[in-house]
């Protein structure tokens, strides 16, 4: 999911991509987007954006011409400038092909003026994203953790009585209200970095936080986003020194991932190899994951916290059992063994049988002649001793000599 710093990446590109660009027509909306339609038709507009948390402001505005005039009498022709704020949802994100390249999900479009025509598009493969024409940032969003860091910092400390924080605080990191642009993989790297549990009572972990940042005034902020281009993690130990305050990591961290350069964004280079060596705890081997009271999946090490939910369970561990349920073909060879014993004991049953058979005949015998009752003396010890081996070593053949000898037996002793 986009969080904080890949939509201000997003903002970036826009910027850069669209930079003396003129665009012209109207916006195009796919069929099958359920977001309102955007009214706005213009012969000329130049776009830009700018980004705030985990959302996005893109601007058409108007460009004047020479025959302005004419322009305006057009009807439906926009003359002032339009924002349109996007959130990308889980997938979203702004690329800018030729029009014969679209991609297949682009849900919003935006034609160039020159020729051959080219578009930028919001795509967004899973449609959870959304715009607002004439729209402004979202009320309930706090101030953005990286570009306002102060009424950030202002903003939750001011209001730790308030019951958001009585949760843990690895929830609380993806309350908008509060921490806009943290999502699941920041909220996971500021944790491991300080060593907090993700499921410790969040007013806990931020009380005797300062209203002001000390180590703002100094402004080293600067210098150690611009030696994190190419982290190491062997440089764990200078990251506890260097910032142990956790609103700052909030602010530092998603700065560290835009200072990756945009590798982690841009659709035309589909490189992560830099983030994925940033990271240091999300999906990272070895470290732990549950989920936590709404679902989402926390990345940790170490002991979760007194909160953490009760039986949870890995998902990352669910989906191996399932793969191994799905192609361990050991267990076949197991359903075939068990076929095989439940044969077995049907044939094993069969040959119970016979023997109740000879112990009811040989009861008859006994009542009639002599030489039954020796054969009765010794039934009792067969059933003890000697059933087992009987079992294991004689076969359905033997059995039946057996029932008819016993047979003859009682026929010779009737007459």
């Amino acid at each position: 999911m986009p969080e904080g710093p890949e939509l201000h990446l997003a903002s970036l590109y826009v910027n850069k991509m669209c930079n003396g660009v003129v665009f012209g027509g109207p916006v195009i909306k796919s069929k099958v987007s359920k977001n309102p339609d955007v009214a706005f038709t213009c012969e000329l507009y130049c776009i830009t954006a700018t980004s705030r948390g985990k959302e996005v402001k893109l601007t058409l505005t108007p460009m004047k011409s020479d025959d302005d005039g004419k322009r305006r009498s057009k009807s439906g022709q926009a003359d002032q400038p339009m924002d349109i704020v996007f959130r990308f949802g889980m997938s979203g994100y702004f690329h800018l092909t030729s029009e014969d390249e679209v991609p297949k999900h682009a849900h919003l479009r935006f034609y160039t003026k020159e020729k051959p025509r080219r578009v930028l598009s919001f795509v967004d493969t899973r449609r959870f994203g959304s715009w607002q024409p004439n729209g402004t940032w979202q009320p309930d969003r706090g101030p953005c953790v990286m570009f306002e860091y102060k009424s950030f910092r202002e903003n939750v400390l001011s209001h730790l009585s308030d019951r958001a924080f009585d949760r843990p605080i690895c929830e609380v990191l993806l309350n908008q209200k509060y921490f806009n642009g943290i999502g699941n993989y920041l909220r996971a790297e500021i944790l491991y970095r300080l060593h907090i549990p993700p499921f410790a009572c969040a007013r806990e972990a931020l009380e005797g936080l300062e209203l002001e940042d000390e180590f703002e005034k100094g402004k080293p902020l600067k210098n150690e986003i611009t030696n994190t281009k190419t982290p190491e993690r062997a440089k764990k130990k200078g990251i506890k020194q260097e910032t142990g305050d956790l609103l700052r990591l909030c602010h530092t961290v998603p700065l560290e991932v835009v200072s990756l350069g945009g590798k982690g964004y841009d659709p035309e280079k589909v490189d992560y190899s830099a983030f994925e060596a940033w990271l240091q705890c999300y999906y990272v081997d070895g470290m732990k994951s549950v989920r936590d009271h709404n679902g989402r999946t926390m990345w940790f090490k170490g002991d979760p916290g007194p909160m953490a939910p009760k039986e949870s369970k890995s998902p990352k561990a669910k989906k191996r059992t399932k793969k191994d349920d799905d192609h361990d073909y050991t267990d076949k060879k197991k359903v075939a063994k068990s076929v095989k014993d439940s044969t077995t004991k049907k044939r094993a049953i069969k040959k119970e049988f016979p023997k109740k058979e000879t112990s009811t005949h040989l009861k008859e015998v006994s009542s009639k002649g002599g030489k039954a009752k020796k054969n009765q003396e010794g039934t009792p010890q067969s059933e003890t001793r000697s059933t087992a081996r009987r079992r294991n070593s004689s076969s359905a053949e033997p059995a039946a000599g057996r029932e008819r000898r016993s047979g003859r037996a009682t026929r010779k002793n009737s007459k």
